[in-house]
């Protein structure tokens, strides 16, 4: 079967937490769309995957905090990162009065 789909489209006026769209799966990658507005990872929140992680930012903005590091990253329209299994990691901000759209890839390594 072949699926055709737009990676804006289909996005709610009002979230009130982000929202993760699986696109597309198979036993060793996951490919994600995630639609954040304004949201942030709650208090004293980690994410620490079992898979490495490729992330995009295809639209709006944010700041992901790795774990040691003193200052979030800013992540703007085209920006992306690797981030390694086990990297703890945490989305700081998302900008505000505009959806951030990413694109997310586990993988197995």
């Amino acid at each position: 079967m072949i699926y055709t789909a737009n990676l804006f489209a289909g996005i709610p006026q009002d979230l009130p937490r982000e929202q993760i769209d699986e696109l597309a799966a198979s036993p060793n990658v996951r490919i994600e769309r995630i639609i954040s507005q304004a949201h942030a990872s709650p208090g004293g929140f980690w994410y620490d995957q079992d898979w490495p992680e490729w992330v995009a930012v295809l639209q709006g903005s944010a700041g992901l905090l790795f774990d040691g590091e003193a200052t979030p990253r800013t992540l703007g329209r085209g920006d992306h990162v690797l981030i390694p299994a086990h990297c703890r990691h945490r989305v700081a901000w998302t900008e505000a009065g505009c959806d951030t759209i990413w694109l997310a890839v586990h993988f197995r390594d």
